[in-house]
């Protein structure tokens, strides 16, 4: 399936208005205050596999994203972005939707009452207040029991059919680290100093070339191990220029990206091989510092997992705590040893080992 912005992901949780943390794990949202805006007319928006996704629908999942933007302190795209981003996700939930109905998956009318009190819970509700606050919202239980066991639904043909999918290969985790590692250093702070030849706007060819061959001469002294100080209190135009041009740590932001691009591969202590040329006039730079930052480390886990679902074999009840403890404490027991611990993990049945 294809990847979205990072904004879809909040997007794709709203399932449950007011509880995101139910599927991803995450802190919920307080549930808010019933709305006082007004309600415009619902009508269609999008037919996927003859499921309707509705203008309502869009609008409750927009406020949802921008709910859990101000939440996180997020950025979103412009509104008219934003609001094709989301309906591109209502889309591909309604695919996956249609697809676990289609495939004969079912949810357990047990496991909606569970999600149902974990939304309860979340929100810091008893279950009579959550149905009052449904109601504020316009919404009854039913039709949020109903969201729900889509929602789970769609989660468990993402864990059956999609997830099994995904590999990461070793490479890919290079390339991701090394990108990481490339925004932070593209993020810390440099101290630069400057030689500035000004160039008088309007001066003719002569001028320019003798401007040009004074800062010229700037560089060649520099590089030839003159201080670059001293170069620059005598050359300089630069209002710094008494303080030897140093322009002082600053964020690459902040600096022209002229100045940035020039000295991205520059260490400490090093100077631009070659004059810039920018509006201003002429440029010779020298990296005096840059902050230390951290990079970025991935710690990788490998793990394996035993998971127990009722089935016509093991139903559900006190059995599967029970079997899942006595493999628990096998595995545990060999825990020191690892070659006694994939033997007693093959004595796992297999339709519990992933």
């Amino acid at each position: 399936m294809k990847q979205t912005p990072a904004v879809l992901t909040l997007a794709l949780c709203a399932w449950l208005p007011w509880a995101p943390g139910l599927v991803h794990g995450q802190p919920a949202t307080p549930v808010p205050a019933a709305s006082t805006a007004t309600r415009v007319s619902d009508f269609i928006v999008a037919v996927v596999n003859q499921e309707v996704v509705t203008a309502g629908e869009l609008e409750r999942r927009l406020e949802q994203a921008r709910r859990e933007a101000r939440r996180s302190g997020a950025s979103l795209p412009a509104e008219e972005s934003l609001r094709a981003q989301v309906l591109e996700s209502l889309i591909e939930e309604r695919v996956v939707l249609t697809h676990a109905r289609a495939s004969g998956g079912q949810v357990e009318e047990a496991e909606v009452d569970r999600a149902v009190r974990a939304v309860a819970a979340q929100n810091q509700l008893d279950l009579a207040q959550l149905r009052q606050r449904l109601a504020a919202e316009g919404l009854d239980l039913t039709r949020f029991r109903a969201q729900l066991r889509d929602q789970l639904l769609v989660d468990r043909v993402r864990e059956r059919d999609v997830l099994p999918r995904i590999r990461v290969t070793e490479s890919e985790v290079d390339v991701f680290l090394e990108a990481r590692r490339r925004e932070a250093e593209d993020r810390a702070e440099v101290n630069l100093a400057q030689i500035l030849v000004a160039v008088p706007e309007g001066a003719d060819a002569a001028r320019q070339a003798a401007l040009e061959s004074r800062a010229a001469q700037a560089l060649a002294r520099v590089r030839a191990g003159e201080p670059f100080d001293l170069v620059a209190r005598e050359v300089s135009d630069d209002p710094r220029r008494e303080q030897g041009g140093e322009i002082g740590l600053r964020a690459p932001d902040r600096l022209p990206d002229l100045f940035v691009q020039a000295t991205r591969a520059l260490k400490r202590g090093e100077v631009t091989p070659a004059l810039l040329r920018s509006g201003a006039g002429f440029h010779v730079l020298k990296v005096l510092a840059r902050a230390e930052v951290a990079v970025p480390r991935l710690t990788q886990t490998r793990v394996r997992h035993i998971l127990l679902r009722s089935s016509d074999r093991l139903s559900a009840g006190e059995a599967q705590p029970a079997l899942l403890e006595a493999h628990r404490q096998r595995l545990a027991a060999r825990a020191g040893d690892a070659g006694a611990l994939e033997s007693a993990w093959r004595n796992v049945p297999a339709e519990l080992r992933a």
